[in-house]
């Protein structure tokens, strides 16, 4: 059974947009994250730290906005990160809650 995925968006102090994924992201729900991607312009802190499982489907919404992500990431996502070579295309936060 999928996790629900709740996304969350809040402006920081600097004006830079953060979306909060908590859940899974699959291709039952990437849909809604490709969504709250595409509402938000400019640079984006896109905070996983609460998603335990990240499939293809979400990875390919992921890497059209590549450039302008800021990811904070769950550990344990670090590994597809990595090896789908999202991690080098994005601007990393060593920051893990």
């Amino acid at each position: 059974m999928t996790t629900a995925l709740t996304l969350t968006h809040e402006d920081r102090p600097d004006g830079t947009a953060r979306v909060t994924a908590v859940g899974e992201i699959d291709m039952s729900n990437a849909g809604e994250l490709a969504a709250a991607l595409a509402r938000t312009a400019g640079p984006l802190v896109l905070d996983l730290t609460g998603v335990e499982y990240l499939d293809s489907a979400g990875l390919s919404v992921l890497f059209p906005h590549a450039g302008r992500l800021q990811l904070v990431a769950n550990p344990l996502l670090d590994p597809v990160l990595t090896i789908s070579g999202l991690a080098g295309l994005t601007s990393g936060d060593d920051t893990r809650r």
